[in-house]
């Protein structure tokens, strides 16, 4: 009969004691902005002083064609009293110093740095339990048991009823943040809308390594390849096309102008002890360090290191390069956090080519490795314990004395002591010194610090598609982010990556209990990335504030933990493993190790005097042998038993002292002179009557002596062990295996809302006026000229693109059109070759195209007899959705990429993504037999510009959608979620919980047709749509 799986826990962490501002969502943009008009708010921005500042007009002196330069920065300066009196002191004072200089530089420096900070509205509430949740409980419905599963959404914000709508003004559980947008922007937005200022304790920068930044960049979700300087447009299929951000407007001064900025703000949100961190290419690396010089100044530099990224290609030109770069700065050095990392000494070459030298635990003999062990041919056996020598002596100053140890006597010849006697005596009676021919040395074994510090040379770094999957072009290998998390918080700190791409640092923050937030441009990156957290597995860790935890805390530590009532509480961390680190000073002050050595000498003793007078000894000759100098401490080292161990390679030497017979003899054995063997110690005495002197009550004695000598050591080790310092483990967190972790609650939001189309027939004023063609644009929803401007000059050269690669419009030309709303006329040519019209309306650079404006502009173009309306802008609102003809005229809805909010920094390539049209997906609305509900995606509705017509397209253009079956109008939070590209985003969780969830719950997972849920109490469900670029339309149902 088959065993029962053991069902696992299903958990997630939450972050009870922090708390977050109540941002507005998406559905109530509109009420946020009606408040912000009414307390005169419609506009914040952050204003920061620059590093160094110039007056108006003034420029630094230096040849501009050189630029980017290192420069003299000072000549004309004000002395203080202090720094007079140390030229007085001295002769010198330091009066200035170098900087990084480029293009643009002075200019930017008459004036502060001011940057937009635009609300930040939430569009998706994602609790990825409630989806495994639901799964577990459809499950368990068809095996007849009972599950009691909660809400998790009931209480997501932790607000009261009439709180919810004060946005910006109360403070709510806390819960994840992808953000949409510009870091620049979006971190401008916490600091100043949020009060976020000194909140972060980490920071994870990966910002693009070159100046061109070829290959960095991935257009849709379904393929990484990408290729370096190959024109392609945008696809379904696995084909990627070059970044709008690949080329910088000004090279590489653009470049420093969009870091200097990033890190301006950064600094601003790192709390007074928290580090920045900067991954960068060995192309831009030491302009990097200058500019972080400038901006958190060069005596905050913690480490620059090393990042294995690859094996390297082998160049018959140059070296193969295969390290990146981390750049470490703190806020402020002094206050730095700093949690210390180690690896394992064994898992390194270098870190135990020291240890030359083995020690058998099972009968204490000494040898020195082969040279097959030492090249890793041979593996030590496990009661072989590895061991270096270390100097005693140091060069001064110390002490000087004579130390007699195993029948020698010691100095420090020209050097000190570096402790006193008595602490050398404790060491001898712990058998942790070998005497040598001319000196003494203490044995250091490798368990005594089987770890050793991490250093700034990262070699086990490098992307290995055994180790993680990789989904984006991209991808930082985890590991190398995990490190800086960990070295520079604790659990329950926050961690902010400007550069979202893969989610790979929300991913590890999430795994190590850290709060996060992260922000991209890309819609495909944080596409991707909400799919890898909704999907991910984590180990659940013992947490410190737990009846579990405390539990594991006391069997590790061997320490009675306190009974107060636990609360979960994440901000007091895991029970971690430990490594114990003995050293010299802790066995010199270890008094326990005299109390066991004088203890088992009351055993040993007596029965080494035994071994002698059986031996023969008189007791004159015993008297005179006891008179020999045994120096301080009497425990000596002796050689291998060819009988208590194994033999070993051959070319192992031998490290004991000489033996009776080989040396010269004196009456009477001492304690380091006893032999572990007898017949082997016989064969060294010539002419010896052997049967006379190894009677059976010598061989009795001698085996109880080495029992007791051998028990003895046992009890000391344990004793060094007990009194050991410990170093945690901050990497290495005891597992509870009987739980499946997924990650906590977490909120996608943008810069702007995202666009929703309800089933109801609404009629508005205003599409009553703009369908009669008499609404007037309001002021702010006249784009500005420049950013008009330049948003035709990039259509002009980009084109509009859709999911088929035949679909993109490309234009012969655009021209400035004369309208109330339309801002331009584009001509392109039809599948017959005839060319056709399109009027372009542009929406505003910050904020949403309305229906309504739509509708307008749609009326003007069909009096102008255009063929075609191309509405462009980064956010579509309200019933914009469903508006695709106007008659006879087609309608599309572009939504451009937020690197445009950038353009002033980057090049017009023409190569880029900036147009796309993301088609209106078909959804039906199905009611079961038993009056449940299902939703089905049929596919998604696209312009073809060949024909004119809406073309129906399949489901293979979707790669994900998401329902809320109890939509409320307020938020929208992810209930159901359907995966239907080519990949697996489950397979972890899959495996981890085969025995709670069944295979055919699994496969909806990825299924065009939902699970069928009950009917909404609200009476409305939400259905998402998101393609393989990351754009998504939201569509509301009344039910």
């Amino acid at each position: 009969m088959a065993k029962t799986p053991i069902q696992k826990a299903i958990d997630a962490l939450t972050h009870d004691a922090a708390r977050r501002i109540n941002n507005p969502t998406a559905e109530m943009a509109a009420l946020f902005e009606q408040q912000a008009e009414m307390l005169g708010e419609t506009e914040r921005s952050m204003s920061l002083p620059r590093p160094r500042p110039l007056m108006l007009g003034e420029t630094r002196q230096r040849d501009g064609d050189l630029d980017p330069q290192i420069v003299w920065n000072g000549a004309r300066i004000k002395i203080t009293r202090e720094q007079m009196r140390k030229l007085a002191e001295t002769g010198e004072i330091e009066i200035g110093d170098a900087q990084l200089v480029w293009k643009g530089k002075d200019t930017q420096d008459w004036s502060d740095l001011v940057v937009n900070a635009p609300p930040i509205y939430v569009q998706e509430k994602v609790h990825p339990k409630a989806i495994i949740d639901d799964l577990k409980r459809r499950s368990d419905a068809r095996r007849e048991t009972e599950t009691d599963t909660p809400d998790l959404f009931a209480d997501f914000n932790g607000l009261d009823v009439d709180q919810r709508a004060d946005f910006y003004q109360h403070s709510q559980h806390w819960t994840n943040r992808f953000v949409l947008g510009d870091s620049l922007q979006v971190m401008a937005s916490l600091a100043e809308r949020e009060a976020m200022r000194g909140k972060v304790q980490c920071i994870y920068f990966d910002p693009p390594y070159g100046i061109k930044f070829n290959s960095n960049w991935q257009v849709s979700t379904l393929s990484r390849d990408v290729k370096d300087g190959k024109v392609s447009d945008v696809s379904r299929e696995p084909e990627q096309v070059k970044a709008f951000r690949d080329t910088w407007k000004d090279g590489i001064h653009s470049y420093l102008t969009y870091l200097r900025d990033r890190l301006m703000v950064a600094r601003e949100l790192l709390t007074e002890s928290g580090s920045i961190f900067v991954q960068i290419g060995d192309e831009n690396v030491h302009r990097v360090r200058a500019l972080m010089d400038e901006v958190f100044g060069e005596e905050n530099l913690v480490a620059l290191i090393g990042v294995s990224k690859t094996s390297g290609l082998q160049s018959g030109t140059s070296l193969p390069a295969i390290l990146d770069y981390v750049i470490q700065y703190a806020k402020d050095i002094g206050k730095a956090k700093f949690r210390p990392l180690f690896v394992d000494k064994r898992a390194e070459t270098d870190s135990v080519s020291e240890y030359f030298y083995v020690q058998n635990e099972t009968d204490l003999s000494r040898r020195t490795l082969s040279a097959e062990e030492k090249a890793g041919t041979i593996i030590l056996r496990p009661e072989d314990r590895p061991f270096s020598l270390s100097d005693l002596t140091k060069p001064g100053p110390g002490r000087k004395y004579e130390f007699q140890f195993a029948g020698k006597t010691f100095t420090s010849a020209s050097r000190w002591w570096g402790m006193p006697p008595e602490s050398l005596a404790r060491a001898g009676r712990a058998n942790r010194l070998l005497a040598r021919k001319n000196d003494v040395r203490f044995i250091r074994f490798l368990d005594d610090f089987p770890v050793r510090p991490i250093n700034n040379l990262w070699r086990d770094t490098a992307f290995t598609s055994r180790s993680e999957d990789k989904v984006y072009i991209v991808q930082t290998s985890s590991t190398a982010i995990q490190r800086c998390i960990l070295m520079t918080t604790d659990p329950g700190d926050l961690v902010l990556d400007p550069t979202c791409g893969s989610g790979t640092t929300a991913t590890a923050a999430e795994q190590w209990g850290r709060r996060w937030i992260t922000i991209d441009t890309s819609r495909v990156a944080l596409a991707l990335a909400r799919t890898r957290l909704m999907a991910a597995r984590y180990p659940y860790y013992y947490l410190a504030d737990s009846a579990e935890g405390r539990a594991q805390e006391q069997k590790v530590s061997r320490r009675i933990q306190p009974q107060a009532p636990t609360a979960g509480d994440i901000r007091q961390g895991f029970v971690y493993e430990r490594a114990p680190r003995v050293t010299l000073k802790s066995i010199a002050n270890n008094a326990e190790i005299d109390v066991i050595w004088e203890k088992w000498q009351q055993v040993l003793e007596p029965l080494r005097r035994e071994m002698n007078e059986a031996m023969g000894f008189s007791p004159l000759e015993w008297e005179m042998a006891a008179k020999r100098p045994e120096g301080v401490a009497s425990e000596g080292t002796t050689r291998l038993s060819s009988t208590a161990a194994a033999t070993p390679p051959q070319s192992a030497a031998r490290i004991d002292p000489p033996l009776k017979g080989e040396g010269e003899a004196a009456p009477g054995w001492q304690e380091w002179e006893i032999p572990r063997d007898l017949d082997q110690w016989l064969e060294t005495k010539e002419g010896a009557p052997k049967a006379g002197l190894v009677s059976a009550r010598l061989r009795e004695l001698h085996k109880g002596w080495w029992e007791g000598r051998i028990a003895r050591q046992k009890e000391i080790d344990a004793s060094i062990a007990k009194a050991a310092d410990v170093e945690m483990l901050f990497d290495r967190p005891y597992e509870d295996r009987t739980k499946v972790r997924v990650a906590g609650p977490f909120t996608v939001e943008s810069l702007s809302p995202h666009r929703v189309v309800t089933a109801r027939d609404d009629t508005l004023g205003a599409e009553i006026s703009a369908a009669q063609g008499t609404m007037q644009p309001a002021p702010k929803n006249v784009p500005d000229q420049d950013f008009g401007h330049m948003v035709l000059d990039h259509l002009r050269s980009a084109g509009v693109h859709q999911q088929e690669k035949r679909d993109t419009i490309r234009f012969n030309s655009v021209e400035p059109w004369p309208g109330n709303w339309l801002a331009a006329e584009g001509r392109y040519n039809d599948g017959d070759g005839r060319e056709k019209r399109a009027g372009i309306l542009i929406g505003p650079e910050f904020g949403t195209l309305t229906r309504s404006q739509i509708t307008a502009a749609a009326r003007e173009a069909s009096d102008a007899r255009f063929d075609a309306l191309i509405a462009c802008a980064f956010n579509f609102e309200a019933q914009a959705s469903d508006l695709n003809r106007l008659g006879p005229l087609a309608i599309l809805k572009a939504r451009m990429n937020p690197d445009l909010h950038m353009a002033e920094d980057l090049k017009n390539t023409g190569k880029g993504n900036l147009f796309v049209v993301f088609g209106e997906p078909d959804v039906d609305l199905i009611e079961t037999a038993d009056g449940e509900l299902q939703v089905k995606v049929n596919g998604v509705d696209i312009f073809d510009p060949s024909t004119g017509e809406i073309r129906s397209d399949d489901v293979k253009g979707i790669a994900a959608w998401f329902i809320d079956t109890d939509y409320n109008e307020e938020s929208f939070f992810v209930r159901h979620a359907y995966f239907l590209g080519a990949n697996d985003p489950y397979k972890s969780l899959k495996t981890a919980l085969r025995a709670e969830i069944d295979e055919d719950a699994w496969a909806t997972l990825y299924s065009d047709t939902s699970r069928p849920f009950p009917r909404p109490s609200t009476g409305r469900i939400a259905v998402k749509v998101i393609n393989h670029f990351g754009d998504e339309v939201l569509k509301v149902f009344g039910v």
